[in-house]
């Protein structure tokens, strides 16, 4: 049930109080829809749905209007528009009609499936002609589920180019879900950013220091546990034993966390210094007595991060040695990783993991950490989000409905009632004015008069987003290059065939 102090009548835009009174007269039916456009040269074709369920638990499920809600309301907007525009008698109708219910259905993608972009991913519509100024009125709150499905998808992104490169230089994808941690918490714009893309990261991983992600996986979405950490320094309890013992400072770390990993930030003075004269000699036996189980994880922290990394992992086996994998490639000993956690998009782990891989080194030695560019750079414009009206009902009489920008064709709208299906030759595509057929409909009904009719567990969501072994070669990438159009449609048919 939605939170009881959350007025829901005050979550739009302003400009929607007065659209009630816009819409052509007897109109008894609006019908909406949210997509990801397709966009020219862009660099993802293919986006991972999720969030939803959590917006309509959160907001929408049960009673959300009320008499209170409807004052404050009128009130709030009388101060604000200066003028009578708020539809008291619109909201009070809700009332007394549904007990505060919301006469509304959407139906949407199952969450964790893999949609091109251009598609269908949720319709929303009035179930009572009297509300059909209810449909576009919630597009403000669900048009933030690009922030979910926006961090869903990079992430996803980012477990394509770690298994390529785990599985050339492997053999296997042993560890894959732990390769990439979420550091995030602290560069998100709110807690509620960080919960929401912190659970759209642990849709892909299991390896996140986002409480916040933590505790929506628990109570939104069923799971107990969805990722897990380590113990692990930062500069603060390293440099407040002074520069002259920062080799205490790491002895400490060990001595505390004996048993199990641990991750040692090292490069508060000199990062080379540090791995060759203190963790590969002043201690170098206390490491060697750790094993894989327990193993010390360094983690650099500034630099540029590919040369820095591949200093470090040179110095490294200079100390410690090293030992060659199945597929020829060079592993540090079980109890020494590293981890790097600055600098890192999808971008430069492709670049740091192409260059050791160039280097002989196996992607097992490394693991990553991601703040910034995993949950904060990037905006609704990433997948170019979009909700629209594309059908409507007049005096009885249906009508296909849609935009089309001579400035701009990109915003082209479709048209009519709208299905998801899986065609012949595999591909999932759209299907327009109301042609579709009910049972190849993919659009699951989710929400229907303020009840929540679907629960997907974060256990079901992975399943959905898992990789294909497809996926893990290194012709399957998201990002929308220059390539024979031949080799486009075999990539779009492979992707689109398996979900």
């Amino acid at each position: 049930m939605a939170a009881q102090d959350f007025n829901f009548l005050l979550a739009t835009d302003s400009y929607k109080i007065t659209h009630y009174k816009q819409y052509p007269p007897n109109v008894s039916k609006i019908y909406s829809y949210f997509e990801c456009r397709r966009k020219k040269g862009s660099q993802f074709n293919e986006v991972v749905f999720f969030g939803l369920q959590y917006l309509l638990k959160k907001y929408l499920t049960g009673p959300v209007v009320t008499e209170e809600k409807i004052q404050e309301a009128k009130l709030f907007y009388q101060m604000h528009f200066r003028q009578t525009v708020f539809d008291e008698e619109g909201w009070r109708k809700v009332l007394e009609k549904y007990d505060g219910r919301l006469p509304i259905r959407i139906k949407a993608v199952p969450e964790g499936r893999i949609v091109p972009r251009g598609n269908v991913l949720f319709t929303v519509e009035n179930t009572d002609p009297d509300f059909f100024w209810l449909t576009n009125y919630i597009e403000t709150m669900l048009v933030q589920m690009w922030y979910p499905i926006t961090v869903a998808t990079i992430s996803r992104e980012f477990k394509k180019i770690l298994a390529k490169h785990l599985k050339a230089t492997s053999g296997s994808l042993e560890g894959l879900d732990f390769k990439l941690h979420d550091f995030g918490y602290r560069g998100v714009s709110s807690q509620e950013s960080a919960a929401l893309g912190g659970a759209a990261h642990l849709v892909n991983f299991c390896s996140t220091d986002t409480v916040a992600g933590l505790l929506m996986a628990q109570r939104y979405y069923s799971c107990p546990m969805a990722g897990f950490s380590i113990p692990a320094a930062e500069h603060s309890t390293i440099i407040s034993w002074g520069r002259s013992r920062e080799k205490e400072a790491f002895e400490r770390l060990l001595d505390q966390f004996s048993t199990g990993p641990v991750s040692v930030v090292s490069d508060s003075y000199d990062i080379f210094k540090a791995c060759k004269h203190i963790w590969g000699d002043k201690l170098k036996d206390r490491v060697m007595e750790r094993s894989q189980d327990s193993c010390l994880v360094i983690r650099p922290d500034s630099g540029d991060p590919a040369e820095t990394l591949i200093q470090v992992i040179k110095i490294l086996e200079e100390c410690f040695g090293y030992s060659v994998n199945s597929m020829g490639y060079k592993m540090l000993p079980s109890y020494l990783r590293i981890i790097q956690g600055d600098g890192i998009d999808l971008n430069s782990v492709e670049e740091i993991l192409q260059k050791l891989s160039d280097e002989g080194w196996s992607a097992e030695n490394v693991y990553f950490g991601c703040g910034s560019a995993l949950l904060q750079k990037l905006n609704r414009d990433t997948l170019s989000c979009a909700f629209k009206c594309s059908y409507v009902e007049t005096n009885g009489k249906g009508m296909d409905v849609y935009k089309q920008p001579v400035t701009d064709p990109s915003k082209g709208s479709k048209r009519g009632r709208l299905s998801l299906r899986r065609n012949s030759d595999g591909f999932i595509e759209t299907v327009e004015r109301g042609a579709g057929k009910p049972e190849e409909d993919l659009l699951v009904t989710v929400f229907e008069n303020g009840s929540l009719l679907q629960d997907y567990s974060l256990e079901e969501i992975r399943k959905n987003a898992r990789l294909w072994e497809e996926e893990v070669s290194p012709a399957q990438h998201n990002q929308d290059q220059e390539r024979p159009k031949n080799l486009e449609l075999l990539h779009k048919h492979i992707i689109n065939g398996l979900h």
